[in-house]
């Protein structure tokens, strides 16, 4: 059926609507027909949020398509919330994605026609990537623009924040920007609204070439990831992001992109685990020795390729300011060796203070590597101006299907809080609210009851409260590490369970990350950082290493019922729904009878 909207523009739009018609659209100049489904699972807002209908059968396709350039806001049983941002915009653009590619997705998978303002606000955002290019020039730094976009820099260039960045103009079209500024001038034009793609290259590190082992299979997704960030921001090399589920090699990708830029790196990464992790892999895939890696020692000489972690370098003497660049003794690390490259592990995790250092190694590539993007503290737009955008993101669920992750079952365990504590819960705070429920006395109870159901198999318990986590070790007679155990006690224990000897860790924070231990097959987690996505997602990668039986994983959230601790769940919870993971609901009250687990239940 055709429809006439000019003429009867009220009751044809209505049969439109019913019938999932060919409409008149215009955009822009240009009039074109839009196919739209009544059955198709999205509805796009004018105010660019979109609602995914959960239950849809076409929801999985439109959930994959529009998690390339959306976030997910909310995450309920049936009815999801996605936001088009700027930000989502720009780093889908500097991926590779097209704007009409984002709009061939929503009009693909529409229930209704996509209002016709955010078609235009998707390809007028989208357009912006790439219009204003900071380019190398005679020894110094140019921020240029086409010709007819003149007249935005001159307006740009009186914006408060962007205009005591800037050096002379040189042109109607060109700003000199000092070098220093390089770093702050991308975060200041961010913050305006305009992203700024460097493409000023970077300073050329030590040479320091080696190879990858011979019995290193690298995967083709992996050799993809690494070659999108070396090609990015110029011929000479890129900066930027590359964002893979844990589990899946992004150490790999790392070593892949050393070998291709072929100069001396530093790797900043989160703990001292993930630092000895960096450098057995590095010697044991690479045919770099002993004396060419290793982890920074202040005072001794550094190595062609050097670990340190977060901590380190961000370390403040005692009684200095916290703006005080001096206050960091270990920060000259940075410039202390000719770089060529500095690879920044679990970028999402990247500390404030090396934002505010971050001018001084803007001249060297910067790789970073994550599992999500997301910030809890919504520095996201730093991480996207001073590291680079986001440059190659493969979806966690499509890594599974592929094999190269293990399967995953996301279960939610919910409990009642103890009459006894009712009253407490209720006078507190509401900060203490959550500690409270978190530590809600009868989780002890439901974590026996999920190791019988899995006995024999190997688990991690993990949590927030050490007073928690000491009484649940007691009751499972297992070893307990926290940030104040020894790292040769750690590596012992990770050794142990590795190799069957131990089949249950209690483990605070300090497992969220980097933990080779392939075998894990269960994670409990008993409490959390209020409502951290990143936290959530981490967790349950501790379990997505492939299984050498090919066997799965199911991670258990065991959340105290009508609290904040319910609330903060389902936030934790919307990064892995926004990758496909929906939450099985199962009653503890239940568990706790002896009813066991049930087959199947609610799905959240």
């Amino acid at each position: 059926m055709k429809t006439k909207l000019r003429k009867e523009p009220m009751k044809t739009a209505s049969r439109a609507l019913l019938s999932g018609a060919k409409v008149l659209g215009r955009v822009g100049r240009y009039t074109r027909r839009v196919t739209f489904d009544p059955a198709n699972p999205l509805i796009v807002q004018a105010d660019r949020s979109v609602f995914l209908e959960a239950f849809n059968p076409r929801a999985e396709d439109a959930r994959r398509d529009l998690a390339a350039f959306a976030e997910l806001v909310s995450s309920p049983e049936h009815l999801h919330t996605y936001r088009i941002t700027p930000l989502s915009l720009w780093n889908a653009a500097a991926a590779g994605v097209s704007a009409e590619q984002m709009v061939a997705a929503l009009e693909r998978h529409a229930k209704f026609p996509v209002p016709q303002n955010v078609l235009h606000d998707l390809r007028e955002l989208t357009l912006r990537w790439g219009r204003l290019r900071l380019v190398a020039h005679d020894g110094g730094l140019l921020l240029v623009v086409d010709a007819p976009d003149a007249p935005l820099l001159t307006e740009l260039s009186r914006n408060r924040a962007v205009a005591p960045l800037l050096g002379d103009r040189m042109g109607d079209a060109v700003f000199a920007v000092p070098l220093v500024n390089r770093g702050v001038v991308k975060t200041a034009l961010l913050e305006a609204g305009w992203p700024l793609d460097d493409q000023a290259g970077y300073s050329d590190g030590l040479q320091y070439a080696f190879t990858l082992s011979s019995a290193l299979r690298v995967r083709e997704y992996q050799q993809q990831a690494a070659e999108a960030f070396y090609r990015g921001g110029s011929a000479e090399g890129g900066s930027g992001v590359v964002v893979l589920a844990p589990g899946s090699g992004k150490t790999v990708v790392g070593m892949v992109a050393m070998t291709l830029v072929g100069q001396r790196t530093l790797v900043l990464t989160t703990n001292r685990t993930s630092v000895a992790q960096w450098e057995r892999e590095l010697l044991a895939r690479t045919t770099l020795t002993p004396d060419e890696v290793g982890e920074y020692e202040p005072g001794r000489p550094l190595k062609p390729v050097t670990v340190c972690t977060y901590q380190m370098l961000t370390h403040r003497r005692r009684g200095t300011e916290r703006d005080d660049k001096d206050a960091y003794p270990h920060m000259g690390l940075i410039g202390a060796a000719e770089w060529g490259l500095i690879v920044y592990d679990e970028v999402h995790l990247l500390p404030a203070p090396v934002f505010r250092i971050t001018a001084e190694v803007q001249a060297r590539r910067r790789l970073g590597l994550t599992a999500t993007l997301v910030r809890e503290d919504g520095r996201e737009g730093d991480v996207f101006a001073l590291i680079g955008p986001k440059r190659y993101d493969r979806p966690w669920k499509t890594l599974e299907q592929e094999g190269f992750i293990a399967q995953a079952e996301c279960v939610e365990v919910r409990l009642p809080l103890p009459q006894a504590e009712r009253v407490s819960y209720a006078a507190a705070p509401d900060r203490e609210k959550h500690r409270i429920a978190a530590e809600n006395p009868d989780k002890r109870a439901v974590v026996s009851a999920l190791l019988r159901e899995h006995a024999g198999v190997p688990t991690l318990i993990i949590g927030q409260y050490l007073d928690q986590l000491t009484l649940i070790a007691q009751d499972q007679e297992a070893p307990l590490i926290t940030g104040k155990t020894p790292q040769r006690e750690r590596e012992r224990l990770f050794q142990a369970f590795r190799e069957r000897r131990v089949g249950l860790i209690v483990m605070s924070k300090v497992g969220n990350f980097a933990l080779d231990l392939p075998d894990a097959e269960v994670l409990v987690q008993v409490s959390g950082a209020f409502g951290s996505r990143q936290e959530e997602a981490q967790r349950l990668g501790r379990l997505l290493r492939p299984k050498a039986d090919g066997g799965g994983a199911t991670f258990y959230s065991v959340v105290t019922r009508e609290t904040t601790e319910e609330d903060h769940a389902h936030h934790r919870q919307l990064f892995l729904a926004e990758q496909g993971y929906a939450y099985r609901i199962v009653d503890g009250e239940g568990l706790l009878a002896g009813e066991g687990l049930p087959v199947s239940g609610v799905t959240a």
